[in-house]
């Protein structure tokens, strides 16, 4: 059970798998993200009562995905169920999961909305709009059919697991879509339906970043073999602070007649300024910086572009000057200084402390 903020809940769902799991040997892992509301305190009470419940408590990292890879990993039980601690799935359907498990009738049981007798409770119809448009993406990666492969209530057994543990992207919410789309042949799969119940204690920890979050799960899933995903954003980013460059060189120097190497010069600082604020939120979001280290991430960046600046410049000098034609020259040192500036700012303005 992946956990951040959800005091209210996890001796509740406890309670509810103790009942559900009365005849079967189980043990329950919460791993907790650093909850600052009190949700450690209930976890370690409940762990120091129940040799069965054991807490794995994450500080630096963050995401849903990892902390359920973590969690698997933490345990040496030759099947596991992953559940919400909010008491929006059914916690009834584990019974029957572990069975189908136990007795090999499938690889994979997972709880679906979409299935019939499931559905998704009080959504809109906006969201369960967008749940169905990301349901039919999926198709783009995965090697069998799931009905609800965005649902994040599912049990497998170990050995499927570890087929697909090695290729896991880890990213964002969507950890059953990625150990499918990872696993090297089809597994068999169950659906058993349910009916997602609305959140009573606590907040939803999904915001407008899962969307982006999942679609970069897609991308990794189609091309991180070839080139990683985080590069080509970082280019990607780096090419818009290519406008804001032009944009304020142009509002200064034409615009109120700011001298060039002044307007140059500012320009410069304002596409790295912009480049570093938008890879912040969105290409390094699970290692965001934010109130004062920011500081330091700005300051640290500055001072690993700059370097890439005079990379770009050297390299693009070294090959005019061996007759490669001007724009071959001129590529050669963004290539370069692109590298340079994502390999140095993943290590020295985002890298894991």
């Amino acid at each position: 059970m992946p956990t951040f903020n959800e005091r209210e809940n996890v001796a509740e769902l406890a309670r509810r798998i103790d009942i559900v799991l009365s005849n079967v040997s189980y043990e329950i892992i919460y791993v907790d993200d650093d909850s600052r509301d009190g949700t450690l305190q209930v976890l370690r009470e409940m762990a120091e009562s129940d040799a069965r419940i054991r807490l794995v408590h994450r500080i630096g990292r963050r995401g849903l995905s990892s902390a359920v890879v973590e969690g698997i990993q933490s345990s040496a039980a030759p099947c596991f169920a992953v559940i919400d601690a909010d008491l929006q799935h059914d916690e009834t359907l584990l019974s029957a999961m572990f069975e189908a498990i136990s007795a090999d009738k499938a690889d994979l049981v997972v709880g679906s909305r979409y299935v019939s007798g499931g559905g998704v409770g009080d959504w809109s119809k906006s969201r369960q709009l967008v749940s169905r448009f990301a349901t039919w993406m999926s198709g783009l990666v995965l090697k069998a059919h799931l009905g609800d492969p965005m649902s994040g209530y599912f049990a497998m057994n170990r050995s499927t697991f570890d087929e697909a543990a090695r290729r896991l992207s880890q990213q964002g919410y969507k950890i059953l879509l990625d150990v499918v789309a990872s696993l090297p042949t089809a597994p068999r799969v169950l659906e058993l339906p349910y009916v997602f119940s609305a959140r009573v204690h606590g907040e939803s920890k999904l915001d407008s970043a899962v969307t982006w979050e999942y679609l970069l799960l897609l991308a990794d899933k189609l091309v991180g073999h070839i080139v990683p995903v985080r590069f080509l954003m970082f280019i990607a980013v780096g090419g818009a602070g290519v406008f804001v460059h032009m944009a304020v060189l142009a509002f200064l120097f034409r615009g109120i007649g700011q001298a060039f190497i002044e307007a140059q010069t500012i320009a410069m600082i304002a596409a790295m300024t912009f480049n570093y604020f938008v890879n912040n939120f969105l290409t390094y979001r699970d290692r965001r910086q934010k109130g004062w280290k920011i500081v330091y991430g700005l300051i640290s960046f500055y001072a690993v572009c700059s370097f890439g600046a005079i990379a770009n410049v050297g390299i693009a000098n070294f090959a005019f000057g061996y007759e490669y034609s001007w724009w071959l020259a001129g590529l050669a040192g963004i290539l370069v200084g692109a590298v340079w500036n994502y390999a140095a700012s993943s290590v020295v303005t985002w890298g894991a402390k």
